[in-house]
């Protein structure tokens, strides 16, 4: 029996350059888990249907459970933790807390990192909006609506916020 092929990649996680020896089917949350100790991004249903693997890839959240990590090669990616770190999302974080939006906290990795992309793309999102952008994440204990409120309350500071300093 020979061994699996490997793959040396070079990508920036969090602000720090990689590089590691991977093998060519290990998925970019499995790598991130496995291979950096990065244990914010959680692996749920392994089928890219529960967003708990969500991270970013150049800017762009995709499923980590999807993403093989050789397809992450010469590219950056941010987690939960880099995030966190970076401070770029406590407002977020304050407000899932706030709101009691944090039960187990299984998805809330995935859900910040959601919710973080949707108020950069639509700060003028609606109630309606958050819940269709979250709506690829699942939450099976807040039933939603704490995660919404917690969202819908970051949305309306920073509207707020915007129009006071406009005046």
């Amino acid at each position: 029996m020979s061994e699996s092929p490997t793959k040396v990649i070079q990508l920036t996680v969090n602000g720090r350059s990689e590089r590691h020896t991977v093998t060519p089917r290990q998925h970019l949350a499995d790598f991130l888990r496995e291979n950096l100790g990065l244990k914010g991004t959680h692996l749920g249903c392994e089928h890219g249907v529960c967003g708990a693997c969500t991270v970013r890839l150049d800017g762009q959240i995709v499923r980590g459970c999807l993403v093989l990590a050789v397809q992450a090669n010469h590219k950056t990616v941010e987690t939960i933790e880099g995030l966190t770190a970076a401070r770029s999302i406590v407002e977020l974080q304050e407000a899932f807390l706030a709101h009691n939006a944090m039960q187990c906290g299984f998805c809330s990795s995935g859900m910040l990192l959601t919710a973080a992309e949707l108020i950069e793309k639509h700060p003028m999102a609606s109630r309606e909006d958050v819940r269709l952008w979250i709506s690829g994440n699942y939450c099976r204990c807040t039933g939603y609506h704490a995660i919404v409120d917690a969202i819908c309350a970051v949305i309306q500071a920073r509207q707020k916020a915007t129009l006071e300093s406009t005046e």
